[in-house]
């Protein structure tokens, strides 16, 4: 089937290349707009506390005084004073004049005695602006945030007070510049990343260039075919993901393009014309990329059994993003390399050399001559990296995780050394009823609620226009993105709340809180669920790649382990060397995707020129050092570079791309260099014919007659 492929892409590269640039430019011009969303909670099933708390609410309360983001303005005596009674009406004064300025999207500007700190050293200005983390919201709420701003100075201007705004809209503003600067710095420490490496390995600057111009091209499909998809299938991506996509695509495209480069080498070097090389490169690899793309293919698509919406929606984004790239490196990068033939690594003729022996050389004669070694060496690394993965915790603070030196950071640092900090974000509890609810009996529970662990203040009930839902909002003592405060409220404040509710009545406790202990639930439940049915998925394409049963299964259990070796060493790094009371929430999805996922194409090439070698005649030691000579390179050099790119998101001042950076680098350099070059090719060797049960593929080629037995210190072909 590849070599067909190749041969008609190669005697019709124009056509190809025609044909390909016909699609895309129809398919960029009539493409949809792309529907994203940034809200946590708005990827929940419905059938959690939290979400059935939100949409409680906004039945019962139509107005929509419930679905507001609350803003602070933290105000304070800028010698670090008390407050006297002049400053707080100052303060006061402020909050009518916000209110009086009728700042599009300000909902209310108070300040009342529950916002002055029993110390009198801060007293806080309560902002309402609409919830919610659409584009035209965000953009809305962010201009109020900077008006917010300039009426408070305004009104404080020679009063001896300092303010701050607090909040998540005022902390975007804070950190839109930033994040800008930081995207923009990603993408071009990526670019010359990519840049550089193959300029070291090929030599070619033509070479260099080739992978970014075609991702450029393919980055603009995908976003185009995944805008189709979403609309038909109704689907909403989350914006916050964007940065990830662009390096999936830098990062797998670049690995398809070496895989063909590589081996293209290889033949040009063996004597083969510029057409004939190809076809036979398209041919020899395009099995391997084939089955590579579609193991990183289903890994994403698993995603969307994923009861966190977020991630479903990831996964046939990510999924659509590898396919285009797929079809382009067996299509489109062929087409052009083809015309191009050895104009692809002008203007070097190291291409046209045989390779002295060098390091792969060492490795592959050493994992030959002593396989268990190489596979207990290896093994107890990933072994003792992965029992780092058990101290594992999950963070929620979006807060916490970006820069502390904006306005919006002092502000809150402000606020919760003198308040309580879950006045940013309130939880909220429902007591819903069949009629009109008996006040009494919402009282006692609000007085039951106030002595509760972790309670800072509960304001009165608000109730429905028809009395028979109350709204009890409750604030928390403890940071509400904090892991304290979403066990609280996961466990016994929620279970307080429900014992405790008045007779005939229904208690919900809703919130950002509560919504993030449903999150955790929810997470635990779809790794459960993700990673099995993933692994059996990987697992039938190797068997169906290899026609083999035995060499699948400890290739799954390598993935496996890598994975939780890439947990480990992330976890140890961050809570451990750092101190972070944990690791972002989405992080063990991510390096699932990435790890698990993206490491499983360095294993399928290497397994695949074990085959090869295995099918020239060589014994299985024999061949596992041959096919780490051959293949161990491309490896190596593709792993560097997807690496390269990720770790590159560890530029980033916030937390949550630094971790995913780190992550998912360290957890590819453990594929490329420890599982693939190491692990596979030894456990391979070690296992021998029977790898391959039971089928064959390791018998000899018709034709090729085994060698004669020969010094591991010898190389018979070039790399």
């Amino acid at each position: 089937m590849f070599g067909w492929l190749g041969r008609g892409v190669v005697r019709h590269p124009w056509w190809t290349i025609g044909a390909w640039l016909v699609a895309a430019a129809v398919l960029v011009v009539f493409a949809p707009k792309l529907t994203t969303k940034s809200d946590q909670q708005a990827f929940l099933p419905k059938k959690y506390e939290s979400v059935a708390a939100s949409n409680l609410a906004e039945k019962a309360f139509p107005s929509g005084d419930q679905k507001v983001d609350r803003e602070m303005v933290v105000v304070k005596r800028s010698d670090g004073g008390t407050l006297s009674a002049a400053d707080q009406q100052k303060i006061g004064q402020a909050a009518k004049a916000i209110q009086a300025k009728a700042i599009p999207n300000v909902q209310m500007a108070a300040t009342s005695p529950q916002t002055l700190s029993q110390n009198h050293k801060v007293q806080l200005i309560v902002v309402g602006l609409p919830s919610g983390f659409d584009t035209k919201t965000q953009k809305k709420n962010e201009d109020a945030i900077k008006q917010v701003r300039a009426v408070t100075a305004d009104q404080l201007k020679g009063s001896g007070l300092a303010y701050g705004v607090a909040g998540n809209f005022a902390s975007s503003v804070d950190n839109e510049k930033s994040s800008q600067r930081t995207l923009a710095l990603i993408g071009l420490a990526t670019v010359v990343l990519i840049i550089a490496l193959i300029l070291i390995i090929f030599r070619s600057p033509i070479a260099a260039l080739l992978p970014i111009i075609v991702i450029v091209l393919v980055s603009q499909v995908a976003n185009a075919v995944t805008a189709f998809v979403g609309k038909a299938f109704d689907l909403s991506f989350d914006d916050s993901f964007s940065t990830i996509i662009v390096v999936v695509l830098y990062g797998i495209g670049t690995d398809y393009i070496l895989f063909l480069l590589f081996r293209y080498r290889e033949r040009l070097r063996a004597g083969e014309d510029k057409k004939t090389a190809m076809i036979t490169s398209v041919e020899r690899v395009g099995e391997a990329i084939a089955s590579a793309a579609g193991a990183v293919i289903a890994a994403f698509i698993v995603l969307v059994l994923a009861s966190f919406k977020a991630f479903g929606a990831l996964g046939p984004e990510l999924a659509i993003a590898v396919a285009v790239m797929f079809i382009t490196a067996l299509t489109l990068v062929p087409a052009i390399v083809s015309l191009l033939g050895r104009f692809v690594f002008w203007p070097s003729k190291a291409w046209k050399k045989e390779p002295k022996p060098g390091l792969w050389v060492k490795i592959g004669n050493g994992v030959g001559r002593r396989p268990a070694v190489a596979a207990l060496a290896s093994g107890l690394v990933l072994v003792a990296l992965a029992a780092g993965a058990l101290a594992f915790k999950a963070d929620y603070d979006f807060q916490a995780g970006s820069p502390q030196n904006t306005e919006s950071a002092k502000a809150m640092k402000d606020l919760q050394a003198s308040l309580p900090s879950g006045l940013t974000s309130p939880t909220e509890v429902y007591v819903q009823g069949s009629g009109a609810l008996d006040k009494s009996a919402v009282q006692k529970l609000q007085q039951t609620l106030a002595t509760a662990k972790g309670v800072g203040q509960v304001a009165p009930a608000q109730y429905s226009p028809d009395q028979s839902v109350a709204k009890i909002t409750v604030v928390l003592k403890l940071n509400p993105s904090s892991n304290e405060a979403i066990s609280l409220v996961k466990g016994p404040f929620r279970d307080l709340a429900h014992q405790n509710a008045p007779p005939s009545t229904k208690v919900l406790v809703g919130g950002m809180t509560a919504a993030y202990a449903d999150i955790n639930e929810v997470n635990n439940r779809d790794l459960s669920v993700i990673i099995p049915v993933a692994v059996l998925l990987i697992g039938i394409i190797l068997a169906l790649l290899l026609r083999a049963l035995v060499a699948p299964i400890y290739l799954v259990i390598a993935v496996l382990l890598g994975f939780t070796a890439t947990l480990g060493a992330t976890v140890a790094l961050f809570q451990g060397v750092e101190g972070k009371e944990g690791l972002m929430f989405q992080l063990p999805i991510i390096l699932y995707l990435f790890v698990l996922a993206i490491g499983t194409d360095y294993n399928i090439l290497m397994i695949a020129r074990l085959r090869e070698e295995s099918r020239e005649g060589h014994d299985p030691r024999r061949a596992a050092a041959l096919g780490i000579q051959h293949a161990g390179p491309t490896v190596a050099a593709a792993g560097v570079i997807l690496a390269g790119t990720f770790a590159a998101l560890t530029l980033s001042p916030q937390s949550m791309l630094a971790e995913i950076g780190f992550g998912v680098a360290i957890g590819i350099l453990l594929s490329a260099f420890v599982m693939s070059a190491l692990f596979v090719p030894s456990i391979t060797a070690l296992m021998g014919h029977k790898a391959w049960w039971p089928g064959h593929g390791d018998a000899t080629r018709k034709g090729n007659q085994p060698p004669a037995a020969e010094p591991y210190d010898l190389v018979d072909r070039p790399v």
